[in-house]
């Protein structure tokens, strides 16, 4: 019997990364995922995977940060599969990197705050009231280690991640008593997409796995399994949590 059996889960930013193992778990735990994105190709590669290996999933072009695809992701889902269990805010982009604050451009802190973190509250904003005809849900959020200490170079990257923090400790507590559940984790090095396009050569590898205590970067299937965690009902009691899945990062 899985985790998740007869559940719904919407996993936002599945086309890779955490997102895809994510997406993949949540799928073999027993959900029937819904995987937004909007790289159609890399959402339709997720769905096709988690089908072939027998689950059920399906895909919706999603730019979080747009309230319209947010609305019709959301109604979708509840279209197709008749509710919303589970939310995975997980979509996010870094912006331009190594770019201090008083260098940054108005436009790149707008898109990464669009994306990073109205993403997120237009998810919450959205599956809430769905969530809450069903008696309750599970929500996670995907912050980061940036959103729990301060990096020089990515200030809108930092700003939203902190913003993230904030917004799952406020709405845990406005929905604590109504079945919905929401909590927040935060990845340290992951090696996904976006760390390679920070890191492209060894060296730069080398010198993000040596920020980890552990020594190396994580892997996406271990986020997933923290997400995974949150999402079931073996983290009933947990709701207002920010848990950072670091390799021992924030504790150095």
């Amino acid at each position: 019997m899985g985790k998740l059996d007869g559940r719904v889960a919407i996993v936002t930013g599945g086309a890779s990364g955490i997102g895809k193992a994510s997406a993949d778990l949540f799928a073999r735990e027993g959900a029937k995922v819904v995987v937004c994105d909007w790289d159609e190709r890399g959402g339709m590669d997720t769905v096709t995977a988690i089908c072939s290996a027998g689950g059920e999933a399906t895909f919706v072009r999603t730019d979080v940060s747009n309230e319209a695809d947010v609305r019709s992701m959301v109604t979708s889902t509840v279209e197709r599969y008749g509710r919303l269990d589970v939310l995975f805010n997980n979509a996010g982009i870094e912006g331009h990197m190594g770019v201090p604050t008083g260098e940054t451009s108005l436009e790149d802190w707008n898109r990464v705050i669009a994306v990073n973190l109205t993403g997120v509250f237009l998810g919450c904003r959205y599956a809430i009231p769905e969530m809450l005809k069903n008696g309750g849900g599970s929500i996670v959020n995907n912050a980061s280690v940036a959103g729990m200490v301060g990096f020089a170079g990515i200030p809108a990257y930092c700003a939203s991640k902190g913003g993230v923090v904030q917004l799952t400790k406020t709405t845990a507590l406005e929905y604590a008593t109504q079945g919905i559940r929401v909590n927040c984790l935060c990845p340290g090095v992951i090696d996904t997409p976006m760390v390679r396009r920070a890191a492209p050569s060894d060296a730069d590898v080398a010198g993000y796995s040596a920020m980890e205590p552990v020594g190396r970067l994580g892997r996406p299937e271990e986020v997933a399994a923290l997400a995974l965690f949150l999402a079931a009902d073996d983290s009933s009691f947990i709701t207002g949590a920010i848990i950072p899945v670091d390799g021992g990062f924030v504790a150095r």
